[in-house]
């Protein structure tokens, strides 16, 4: 069912014709890899210089419990085992280019062994006693940063472990006069750093994995813009190639024309018609190019509410079983603005579309409305609106109902990313975008714009 207009007779006059290049850009397809995106891996340079930070405390810990507090106990196997962790980044620093990724199994090797050094140096200074114990959060939390969860587990279960046995098992390491902490007590502080660790570790994947998430969409949302600028520069350039070759067109045709009127042979007329009947064809197709012979750049570069909306809902004129309708309308007294043809604000209004497209029962209706200082989009359909659990978190990317191609009227696979990029895009030109549920059903998604922002200031 062909979608209608219905342009209100308040402020606003209709043009005879509409400066369209073509129709709106719809969302890219591409598939996009979450798992690629699932977070960054590790660098050599990375673990190498957070390495040098752990020995670095390593070493400061045990000087001032030596020197300073009088503790004793075996430091010389202590000292032992900061040198040799101290000699190992040295190999790894040298042996790789700091730029170079580590595998995931080759990064959790590495980030095995800090927790075993670790390990060995509390062993040796005290066991749970000693608070520095809480060390063993530190390769734990670089693995939930950069590896995946099977790795990250692996790791989390080593750190637990070693966790419950330096509290079974250690060398003392107590001041003259000191008493062993009690069993209980240093059951208590593995506890303690158990829990930390899998608090920290769960903390810092979570933010982590969202980070990606967000880094890929604003990758996607980057791609989308730059291809729709490319569209709208291709635009302007066809209208502005419709105005400058219609005359050495037209030139072409006077002559052809003259040269088969004398033509002294047949064959020679013949060429001259085919001519003519060429430059014909060619202006026609420069005409449907651009809606207006005298289109220039300055032209379609700006556009009235009407076409905005009439190049948002045409994508979806072919589309059965659903009603697009789209009303301009303005306060009285108000003159209906021009404004910039941004490839932003048309790619994320067709996607608003689209989506209502696919969730209505029947409708989908477009209204754009203007006063003396904003102008506003509201896309509303009559479909069953958003569920709880997606109004809360619509925005965020990879947020999803959209049915698969099979049961989706215009055919597209959501992948949770349309409402994101168009918000974005939108809020980039702007705009304050809102959704909500209609009453008494449907969904309504608004932007709004000052209309300052996004006006053609007429000289």
């Amino acid at each position: 069912m062909a979608p209608s207009i219905t342009p209100s007779t308040k402020g606003l006059t209709p043009p005879s014709g509409l400066d369209r290049p073509g129709s709106a850009a719809v969302q890219a397809t591409q598939e996009w890899d979450m798992a690629g995106a699932r977070r960054g891996r590790l660098r050599v340079r990375t673990l190498v210089t957070l390495r040098w930070l752990l020995i670095g405390v390593e070493a400061v810990a045990l000087a001032i419990s030596t020197l300073v507090l009088g503790f004793h106990g075996a430091w010389p196997v202590a000292i032992g085992v900061i040198g040799a962790a101290a000699w190992i980044n040295v190999l790894t620093g040298v042996a790789s280019p700091g730029q170079r990724l580590f595998g995931d199994a080759e990064a959790a090797g590495q980030l095995a062994f800090d927790i075993l050094q670790v390990t060995a140096l509390i062993f040796l200074t005290g066991g749970s006693a000693n608070p520095f114990m809480l060390l063993l959060i530190a390769p734990v939390s670089l693995a939930a940063a950069t590896l995946p969860v099977r790795p990250l587990a692996l790791l989390g279960a080593l750190a637990v472990a070693a966790s419950v046995l330096l509290a079974l098992f250690a060398w003392p390491a107590a001041a003259p006069g000191a008493e062993l902490a009690p069993l209980a007590h240093r059951l208590a502080a593995a506890a303690a750093s158990a829990a930390s660790i899998v608090v920290v570790a769960g903390y810092v994947s979570h933010a982590a994995a969202e980070s990606a998430r967000m880094v890929l969409a604003l990758d996607v949302t980057q791609t989308v813009l730059a291809r729709e600028q490319k569209l709208s520069a291709l635009g302007a350039l066809a209208a502005a190639a419709a105005h400058e070759l219609g005359t050495p067109l037209g030139t072409i045709a006077i002559v052809a024309k003259e040269l088969s009127r004398g033509a002294p042979t047949p064959s020679v007329k013949e060429d001259a018609d085919l001519l003519i009947a060429q430059a014909q064809r060619c202006r026609e197709i420069l005409k449907n190019l651009s809606d207006s012979p005298e289109a220039t750049d300055e032209v379609h570069e700006r556009m009235s509410l009407l076409q905005l909306v009439h190049e948002v809902i045409e994508p979806h004129a072919a589309i059965q079983g659903v009603r697009v309708e789209a009303i301009v309308s303005g306060a009285t007294g108000v003159k209906a603005p021009d404004i910039w043809r941004m490839p932003e604000i048309l790619h994320a209004l067709t996607t608003f579309v689209e989506n209502a497209v696919d969730f209505a029962a029947s409708e989908v209706l477009i209204t754009a409305r203007f006063d003396a200082d904003t102008v506003s989009m509201e896309v509303r359909d009559d479909g069953p609106g958003f569920a709880p659990e997606i109004l809360a978190k619509l925005g965020e990317p990879y947020l999803t109902s959209r049915p698969g191609a099979e049961g989706s009227r215009t055919g597209h696979v959501g992948m949770g990313l349309g409402f994101f990029i168009s918000k974005t895009l939108l809020e980039r030109t702007g705009a304050v975008v809102a959704a909500q549920n209609g009453r008494p059903r449907g969904a309504v998604v608004s932007a709004r714009w000052p209309r300052t922002r996004i006006e053609v200031q007429t000289k």
